[in-house]
């Protein structure tokens, strides 16, 4: 149980369970790395459906911002904007996932983590947490597809307000907005998910995977296109003196003066 992300079988039931509660599940390159490999092992695996969810008080709480938020180079060097994508590409593998997703949101998700939230099939909240975008109070473009999942999922008018503002909500708002298929007290979010998931798993597994792959062929779900085409703005704002100020002023938990530099 060392692993940053811990994959197990449960009969039909995959758990993929974040695992760095002293981090708060930020995304750190060995969280990221391990998220990837679980993923892996969900897609080799027989299992009907995949929970994920997030160990101690929090699902994700997005990146670390006292590190680098692009992920470094390996094999070559990359531009900024592929480094910024790749610092979202291993959360973005779940949409390979062929079998239904639950996020069991046990905590807050914020930033990269709510991102990690949006790409679940099916969301249960923990109804006092706190889930959103916050990008806008940092001076940063969103990546991990926020900006293309949040509108098709709450609507225009409200998705604007939530990335315009960066303003975060509870799981209870979120269940008002139609986000998350429940918002329950925090010691009943495993359960409920479980519940869900033991539903799905007791389905015809072919066709429930198949329904998959129709349903999001069918409203034509690219998140991870727009994902890439969020890399370049967010490689953008990344180098203004707004997102340096707005990490700082976070981080020192102070409101920001941003210049529009």
């Amino acid at each position: 149980m060392n692993d940053a992300v811990v994959w197990r079988a449960d009969g039909p039931i995959g758990r993929i369970t974040l695992n760095r509660p002293d981090r708060r599940n930020c995304m750190t390159g060995e969280l990221l790395d391990s998220f990837a490999a679980a993923v892996a092992q969900a897609r080799a695996s027989d299992v009907r459906v995949v929970v994920i969810s997030g160990s101690g008080n929090c699902f994700s709480a997005g990146a670390d911002l006292n590190i680098d938020l692009q992920r470094e180079a390996t094999s070559r060097p990359m531009q900024p904007h592929e480094s910024s994508y790749a610092m979202y590409k291993p959360f973005l593998s779940v949409l390979d996932i062929e079998v239904p997703v639950i996020g069991a949101l046990n905590g807050h998700a914020v930033g990269g983590g709510f991102g990690l939230a949006l790409v679940t099939d099916i969301r249960v909240a923990n109804e006092s947490s706190k889930y959103g975008a916050n990008f806008a109070r940092l001076g940063l473009h969103p990546g991990m597809a926020i900006s293309y999942l949040l509108p098709r999922l709450v609507g225009v008018p409200r998705a604007a307000e939530l990335l315009f503002t960066g303003r975060l909500f509870s799981g209870a708002d979120g269940l008002g907005m139609g986000l998350f298929n429940r918002a329950v007290p925090a010691d009943h979010v495993a359960r409920v998910a479980d519940e869900l998931a033991a539903e799905i798993a007791a389905s015809a597994p072919i066709a429930v995977r198949m329904m998959k792959k129709t349903f999001y062929a069918g409203i034509n779900w690219q998140p991870r296109d727009a994902a890439w085409q969020e890399a370049w703005a967010q490689a953008v704002t990344l180098t203004t003196n707004d997102a340096k100020e707005g990490i700082a002023a976070l981080l020192e938990k102070r409101p920001a003066d941003f210049t529009g530099t």
